[in-house]
């Protein structure tokens, strides 16, 4: 497998194009994409590599860093600098931090992985709990001025003993300096976090370990400055996914033409084929300006299209296998890799959670069933972010009472990232795959979000 690193879940139609033909040329035409906004292709020989790597630098993409004990790929917001919704377009800081690490050996001895996401939208449409740093929009008043910017959450995590929600530590941060507090967060890591055992080398260990306090005494010290307390959280209380047919905001005073939209694309469990890929990219140039973002719920957004083109595209057959308008089971739906590409995952996940959720579909069809999530992670780790959805479900396998050992999943209820973090509460255990649907349906049905 090779993950491509993207900023933000930025990509463009040429850089799909590419990473199709070389699914075909060197895969089994297909890729996936994660819960990070990152892209994986999979299937090719180590021969093969430096083919792939020079193809894809062509077209401005790369793998660097994007595995092992390294800073992943920054998320954020997929729809920055386009929403209507957003106190601050967070894209600058990105790509600041960005260029700070990839290349840089100072960040590439960490204890352990290090995830980050900075977005300034304010419809919680990322999970910046789950992460190492989340910085999440907020503002200040500042020389009796508002200021926007960012409060500062570390020591997010789900796998090494499960969901833990990140800590604010009470800072708040301009948006200039925000990439290099980012940066000094990862150092301390680097110097002070465990390389004893894997198991605690993450930074919620050492917040755990050392507490808030200190590391933001620490922070200060590094940042050679008194740090700023946390300012006003504007983030709603619900989650938002950006599918359907979304109004931008207006480009700029120097725009004339008609209103423009963005489409957010189901793709369902994340798993993409080459022909789709073709699809999306003809689609980003024909109604765009060729642009296309992933976003962290495995999907895909077309931005920047005329107002007057909607009808046309709506129409386009792609979208009877992509859908902009999914049930509201399939519109929730997040899958892990599972055990056909992970060696710790226990069950296959993608598999099962298209047909579990098709199965809900019918089961449920004529009702009105509110918005929900339900995320499948084939292991503890919890890649799918199991413990962050309306349902969450944990694989595992399970000895029935005849002897047969079946593909199971345990079963969680109501976890939440935003301002008001939750774990998920445990409810079933062991319940076998193909008595999923049937243990669902009244949880669908009249569990509240």
């Amino acid at each position: 497998m090779m993950r491509l690193r993207l900023e933000g879940g930025r990509t463009n139609a040429r850089q799909f194009r590419v990473i199709a033909d070389l699914s075909d040329q060197y895969g089994k035409g297909f890729c996936d994409l994660t819960t990070r906004q990152q892209i994986q292709m999979r299937w090719f020989t180590l021969a093969e590599v430096p083919d792939i790597w020079s193809q894809l630098a062509e077209v401005g993409l790369h793998s660097k860093q994007t595995g092992m004990d390294n800073v992943r790929g920054v998320c954020g917001c997929p729809v920055s600098g386009l929403t209507p919704h957003e106190l601050l377009d967070a894209t600058a800081v990105i790509r600041e931090f960005n260029e700070m690490l990839v290349g840089n050996k100072e960040f590439t001895n960490l204890p352990r992985k290090f995830n980050v996401t900075i977005t300034g939208c304010l419809e919680n449409c990322c999970h910046p709990e789950t992460q190492d740093i989340g910085l999440v929009p907020a503002y200040r008043e500042l020389d009796g001025q508002q200021v926007n910017g960012f409060n500062v959450l570390v020591g997010g995590k789900q796998g090494s003993g499960g969901y833990r929600p990140a800590t604010p530590i009470d800072v708040f941060v301009r948006s200039e300096e925000a990439a290099h507090l980012c940066a000094h967060i990862t150092l301390i890591f680097r110097d002070y976090g465990s390389r004893a055992t894997r198991t605690r080398a993450r930074l919620a260990f050492l917040i755990e370990d050392k507490g808030a306090a200190w590391f933001r005494k620490e922070l200060s010290k590094r940042m050679g400055q008194s740090l700023l307390k946390a300012g006003t959280d504007m983030r709603k209380k619900n989650h938002t996914d950006h599918l359907g047919l979304n109004p931008q905001r207006k480009p700029g005073s120097g725009y004339e033409g008609p209103p423009l939209y963005y489409i957010g694309l189901l793709v369902p469990v994340g798993r993409i084929t080459t022909v789709q890929m073709r699809g999306v990219a003809d689609l980003a140039d024909r109604y765009g300006n060729g642009d296309i973002r992933v976003t962290t719920q495995q999907n895909l957004i077309i931005p920047n299209i005329s107002e007057d083109r909607i009808g046309a595209l709506t129409d386009e057959p792609l979208f009877s296998e992509l859908p902009f308008d999914p049930s509201p089971i399939m519109r929730g739906l997040v899958s892990c890799t599972g055990n056909d590409y992970c060696p710790l995952a226990l069950i296959e996940t993608k598999g099962y959670a298209v047909q579990v959720a098709r199965d809900l579909e019918k089961r449920t069809a004529g009702r009105k069933i509110q918005p929900l999530t339900i995320h499948w992670s084939g292991c503890p780790a919890g890649c799918g972010l199991h413990q962050v959805a309306t349902i969450g479900l944990q694989g595992c396998r399970s000895r029935q009472s005849n002897g047969d050992i079946v593909d199971a999943a345990h079963v969680c209820v109501k976890g939440a990232t935003g301002p008001s973090p939750r774990l998920a509460t445990d409810l079933m255990y062991d319940v076998p795959c193909d008595q999923l649907a049937e243990a669902l349906e009244p949880l669908v049905s009249y569990l509240p979000r």
